[in-house]
């Protein structure tokens, strides 16, 4: 039961928009710390915190009230000249914004929350008196939350040894007739609540209960647990931490000319039901002649293109700019790399770039993970730096594009880079692989081992993660949005990671093939062309598939072998496939053609290779293949093997 009754809706319009200021408020902290004389983020930062608790007062929210009206002051009296900002001060500052977002987090529960933490608020008045806050602990940089691991689904293989999947109990999971196991929440974005910080835990007495579905909830990465560590004995510890408040953001921001797209295509559309309606009936009676049908052919047609339009039209109310979402990570970046003693400055761009807001969400714990090891393990220690002639301040880059119907995110740092040697010995270290296997590996192959589960190239486990813990979670998680990530490194000058993803996960354009009587999708990003395929086109080159296409080597590649199936009829065309790694020829029977398709996940089975599944028109079911799993999946040879031709 809220407490705000009658007044949710403010309330969610309140959470919305303050999060977003308190936000942009951290970002402008960070750079306030390197132009501490700054009259307009003075000005900014003081705006923000007047507005925060002007909408707390009207909610009648006292606490939240209590603590903005301190924080306000200070900043009138930095921005009038009458103090200076110190470490110290700025250390209670960014205290008391985590407090506040400790704070959202109670709201966005409808729930009022508990006082802030009187050390806090004694040395926030200490600080406005004019005695040093510099004589009090300061505050404690967060320790970095790791990200969630997923749940392991069912497992289920394609066909293999030759057998076919459930085809019944797929259907019926796309019907939605057979139970799915319930998602786990997603990392929530602002409002969702952060993790517990000791500067705040007797502001949260009042947490209600775990729910099931909040296990495994991911701290928000954008808050730093900052307090006085007196504060942290003082406060007795509550029972739930905070991150069991966080919950799934459901309202999105939309720009009203997307509505009206919309709206004029909804219009249009249902004109041209009108018009079949009133064909339809001159065709039942008797009127078919071909004018009639001309006049069907170009209803139609029109349909199909306002039907395109408006599926166009509606994802583009679901893109956000990314920018929200990377807002968070310069507070990240500088209370760690405050915590290890480092000199790093995150820079952002392309924070304009638009994605699917679901893949925004689910994008936050991957990027976590890297902006963190990034600073923990890419960067080196300002002593380092300067021995071997680097400046003394770091270089975090964090860029977004969009490439085609793709957006490509790089998080580059200038630090030390990976030495791929090195990285092959620790992982015959750890028994990730064998050795005669890591002989075998170029430096490429050898720096995508950090992905491979157990491996990191830290002797001792500290309370940051090392790059490789948790790595093989972030491969997880991007590739679930159909993506992909690559590395490059240069030993003492840096490493770039590359994530690659598509826009939407919504509506996946595919070219719809068929093997063994069955159709299955792939995606049509990958597709460069479709060739015949004849028996005297395949070479057998050390016991692998090979053909000439534009003297251009490549490896044929049968559909059915990769999935585990025998070949019914002889190959007859090849799609000319270009994946991450390299290009490759598809063998497969025939195909359908180019579709546009609402991919359904299926979560209650996960098979290799499936990126998820949709039905054809006529009601079977096409299965959407993950080329990158399939191929990753399979050693060359069995991938590449040939096969007999008719």
């Amino acid at each position: 039961m809220s407490e705000f009754g009658g007044m949710e809706d403010l309330l969610q319009d309140f959470l919305t928009e303050s999060s977003d200021m308190l936000s942009d408020v951290d970002n402008k902290l960070v750079e306030l710390e390197k132009r501490p004389g700054d009259k307009k983020l003075l000005n900014d930062i003081f705006r923000g915190f007047h507005t925060i608790k002007g909408g707390a007062g009207f909610l009648n929210v006292d606490p939240l009230v209590t603590l903005c009206h301190r924080t306000e002051n200070l900043f009138d009296k930095l921005r009038n000249d009458e103090m200076q900002l110190t470490a110290g001060i700025m250390d209670q500052i960014l205290a008391a914004t985590a407090v506040v977002r400790d704070m959202f987090g109670y709201l966005a529960q409808g729930r009022q929350p508990g006082p802030a933490p009187q050390q806090l608020l004694d040395t926030l008045d200490a600080v406005l008196e004019g005695r040093s806050p510099d004589a009090a602990p300061a505050a404690a940089a967060p320790a970095p939350a790791p990200v969630a691991s997923p749940t392991p689904a069912a497992a289920a293989t394609v066909g293999s040894g030759g057998g076919e999947p459930d085809w019944n109990h797929l259907y019926n999971s796309l019907l939605g007739s057979t139970p799915v196991s319930a998602p786990a929440a997603a990392p929530a974005q602002a409002p969702a609540a952060p993790a517990a910080a000791p500067a705040s835990q007797t502001a949260l007495e009042q947490a209600p209960a775990k729910p099931a579905a909040a296990a495994n909830l991911v701290p928000s990465p954008g808050v730093a647990r900052a307090a006085p560590a007196a504060a942290a004995s003082a406060a007795p510890a509550p029972t739930q931490g905070v991150q069991q408040l966080a919950a799934p953001e459901t309202t999105i921001r939309i720009d009203t000319n997307r509505l009206d797209q919309v709206l004029n295509l909804s219009g249009e559309i249902g004109l041209t039901k009108n018009r079949l309606t009133t064909l339809r009936s001159d065709i039942l009676q008797g009127r078919n002649d071909a004018l009639t049908l001309r006049a069907l052919d170009e209803a139609i047609g029109q349909l199909d293109l306002l039907v395109s339009d408006l599926q166009n039209a509606v994802m583009k109310t679901r893109m956000q700019p990314i920018g929200r979402l990377f807002q968070k990570y310069p507070r990240l970046a500088r209370d760690l790399a405050r915590q290890l003693g480092k000199d790093v400055e995150l820079v952002i761009t392309g924070e304009e770039t638009e994605l699917d807001k679901t893949m925004i969400e689910d994008l936050n714990d991957p990027l976590v993970h890297l902006v963190r090891n990034a600073v923990d393990h890419g960067i080196e220690t300002r002593e380092e730096r300067v021995m071997i002639g680097k400046p003394e301040k770091s270089l975090v880059q964090l860029t977004a594009t969009q490439v085609g119907d793709h957006i490509v995110i790089e998080i580059t740092d200038d630090g030390k880079g990976m030495k791929p040697e090195v990285i092959r010995q620790k992982a015959i270290e750890k028994g990730v692989i064998k050795a005669e296997e890591a002989n075998n590996l170029d430096d490429k192959q050898s720096l995508m081992l950090i992905f491979l589960p157990g491996f990191s190239t830290k002797d001792q486990i500290s309370n940051v993660s090392g790059r490789g813990v948790g790595m093989d979670v972030v491969k997880t998680n991007i590739q679930k949005m159909n993506g992909r990530i690559d590395i490059q490194s240069i030993p003492g000058e840096g490493t770039r990671f590359t994530i690659s993803l598509p826009l939407t996960l919504a509506i996946l354009p595919v070219l719809v093939v068929r093997v063994c009587d069955q159709p299955f999708a792939v995606p049509l990003a990958m597709v460069r062309e479709i060739i015949p395929l004849s028996k005297e086109d395949i070479q057998q080159v050390s016991g692998k598939a090979t053909m000439v296409v534009r003297d251009e080597i490549l490896s044929v590649r049968s559909l059915a072998s990769l999935i585990g199936w025998q070949d019914t009829k002889p190959p007859a065309f090849g799609v000319l496939m270009q994946s991450a790694e390299n290009s490759f020829v598809l063998a497969i029977e025939t195909f359908v053609g180019r579709d546009d398709v609402v991919i359904k996940p299926l979560q209650n089975i996960k098979p290799k290779g499936i990126a998820g599944a949709t039905l054809s028109g006529d009601g079977s079911v096409v299965l959407v293949l993950d080329m990158e799993d399939l191929l990753a999946e399979l050693g060359s040879d069995k991938a590449g093997t040939l096969f007999e031709m008719a």
